[in-house]
């Protein structure tokens, strides 16, 4: 230890090792990646592509015209856990078919 530091020299050393630097750096968080069936249905839906009404089919269609190939069991389920109560998508069901439409 050092003998020749002051009191308060070894008190503000001490606070700073207890306490950290006062100066903190803010680290913003960098926008999550768009992976799986999931990140690429919410990039649909950014693109506005759920403003009318869509099925499976049609999901997966504009989903592999941005390059993103999945099964259609990903996909639906993808759909299902999206229109949830808190989620952005409804699920509809007419005649027999489901269709997806962005929330409002």
């Amino acid at each position: 230890m050092n003998s020749k530091l002051t009191v308060d020299e070894r008190l503000a050393r001490l606070e700073g090792t207890v306490f950290g630097n006062q100066r903190r750096s803010v680290s913003r968080k960098s926008p999550p990646e768009r992976k799986g069936p999931t990140g690429g249905i919410k990039d649909l839906i950014r693109k506005g592509a759920f403003k009318k009404k869509c099925d499976l089919g049609e999901v997966r269609g504009k989903l592999a015209k941005n390059d993103y190939h999945y099964s259609a069991q990903a996909v639906d389920m993808a759909l299902k856990r999206l229109s949830t109560i808190k989620g952005p998508l409804v699920a509809l069901k007419e005649k027999g078919q489901k269709y997806y439409v962005e929330r409002k």
